[in-house]
């Protein structure tokens, strides 16, 4: 079992960053690919960044190219995502999840474990 807990959404003007933060419970987060995804309002929630269990392979959907990293410590149970160059239609609950899979695997299946979300919102 893996719990999630979201941090660091909030308001932000366009240009802007925030840095999101998802800490794990459970001893067995370090086999587990980490990923975040959104959903705004009237909207599917679909996958921003994911990354492998070991850190060496991540994942971008082509909005958060060049403007998202994701990270993670597996000695702290934490995960990140550093945003930057913020867009008003960035503006979302973001969520963390967790899935025993490979990369590919996160980026194809449901994850396992979801996190309760974190509100984004950014102004123009």
């Amino acid at each position: 079992q893996v719990q999630l807990v979201e941090s660091g959404g909030g308001l932000v003007q366009a240009g802007g960053s925030l840095r999101l933060s998802c800490a794990a419970s459970g001893r067995a987060f370090s086999t587990y690919a980490m990923g975040w995804f959104r959903q705004a309002p009237g909207k599917e929630r679909e996958l921003v960044a994911s990354i492998s269990w070991s850190g060496d392979s991540s994942y971008y959907a082509d909005s958060a190219k060049g403007r998202f990293t994701i990270s993670r410590d597996n000695a702290k149970n934490t995960v990140w995502l550093q945003m930057n160059s913020l867009k008003p239609e960035d503006t979302a609950n973001y969520y963390c999840a967790a899935g025993r899979y490979t990369l590919r695997g996160f980026n194809n299946n449901r994850p396992d474990y979801w996190g309760q979300g974190t509100q984004v919102t950014v102004s123009s």
